[in-house]
């Protein structure tokens, strides 16, 4: 049977381009197929007639990763999110090669590409499944629109002079009301991002719950909250509201939020995959990614007689 990955390039930079047109190179020459977006194959320069790349054109919609063993991803993590889009309906696992800044959902950097092609070819990853959120836009009582969201989805005020009304509802009771600049629901993987810059906590992927976290709230009580992953979160723009608001989900789809709006934000039913291709603890991640300070950590004694290095 013929094997395929897709490759998503962010084609914007150059140093993607070049990586991307080596991994189509060694893929192909190892017999697996490359399948691209159109639009970003013209960017390479090459076409489904060039003898030395094994290429095809990606199929526009739901079924874009269909008959793909996984999505190779290039760039950062507006990539990778972006090809969680690409990919949700099939389910394709992804594996991003980190070409930006921070890239917390990448598990490669560029200079591992060599290695990480290997690793594709040789089959020697796993898969872990990633929480995602199901998000629901309901209006005088009828759901005008539902999408999903891999790191969070944010209830955002539309015009920077005013501020939010909200009222937020847990599993089917109302928590508090506030005037703010928006709220953030969040899965662990996307604790890192957005949750954190407005000052939620970093929650472990393996932790099953869910986050919400208020954004520059004019109240007593605006505290980061971690609930159950069978919670219902909702957000409600209250009717009177001077301000409208805009929903985003994972910072690439946005939806207009008139006064009178109605946010539902539930677990997911379908997780993201992520390739593996080693099993690196999250505190490690989190130390290289944000550079931690970690000087004069020891370890416990046993590690010290092993001889394992901080």
């Amino acid at each position: 049977m013929t094997r395929r990955v897709l490759l998503l390039t962010h084609t914007g930079r150059e140093d993607a381009c070049e990586v991307a047109l080596a991994c189509c190179r060694a893929l192909s020459a190892h017999g697996i197929v490359v399948r691209m977006p159109a639009g970003e194959m013209a960017d390479l320069g090459i076409s489904p007639e060039d003898p030395d790349i094994r290429v095809e054109t990606m199929a526009e919609g739901d079924l874009a990763g269909a008959d793909c063993e996984l999505a190779l991803v290039l760039g950062g993590d507006g990539s990778i999110l972006r090809a969680a889009e690409v990919t949700h309906a099939t389910g394709t696992p992804l594996l991003g090669v980190n070409l930006g800044h921070v890239g917390f959902l990448a598990e490669a950097e560029q200079d591992d590409v060599e290695s990480t092609i290997e690793a594709v070819v040789a089959g020697r990853y796993t898969i872990e499944e990633r929480t995602t959120l199901d998000v629901r836009v309901v209006r005088d009582g009828e759901v005008v629109t539902s999408t999903f969201a891999l790191n969070e989805a944010s209830v955002e005020k539309a015009a920077r002079e005013r501020m939010l009304e909200v009222v937020v509802e847990v599993d089917g009771r109302p928590l508090s009301r506030w005037g703010c600049d928006g709220v953030v629901c969040s899965t662990p993987t996307g604790s890192t991002a957005y949750n954190f810059s407005a000052g939620g906590p970093i929650v472990w992927p393996q932790v099953d719950a869910l986050l919400l976290v208020p954004i520059s709230a004019h109240a007593l009580f605006a505290r980061p909250l971690v609930v159950a992953p069978t919670s219902v979160m909702a957000v409600e723009v209250l009717a009177n509201t001077e301000g409208s608001g805009v929903l985003w989900a994972d910072g690439r789809r946005a939806v207009d939020l008139p006064p009178g709006a109605r946010i539902e934000v539930r677990r997911g039913e379908r997780p993201v995959r992520l390739v593996r291709l080693h099993r690196a603890p999250f505190t490690d991640r989190l130390v290289a990614k944000f550079g931690l300070p970690v000087e004069g950590w020891r370890g416990s004694a046993e590690r010290r007689r092993r001889g394992e290095a901080p």
